[in-house]
């Protein structure tokens, strides 16, 4: 019965441990966006960096004229 004074205190120690550890972590941004690095994978970054590949993906050179190879 004595380990009951015991376990008591440390649990209520480990807890109010715990809320400030949460508490921290939602001040600090950790739980703001869940879902945007499971979304970000499924975009193509190469594009974004590149604009002659997303032209030239697009069926035109970089300074907008069609391409050579082009025989409509």
């Amino acid at each position: 019965m004595e380990i009951v004074l015991v376990l008591i205190p440390l649990s209520l120690i480990l807890l109010a441990v715990a809320v400030m550890i949460f508490r921290w972590a939602v001040r600090n941004g950790q739980y703001d966006d869940l879902d945007g690095p499971a979304h970000r994978i499924l975009f193509d970054d190469d594009l974004a960096e590149h604009p002659e590949k997303r032209d030239s993906r697009a069926g035109k050179e970089a300074d907008g004229a069609p391409r050579a190879d082009n025989t409509d």
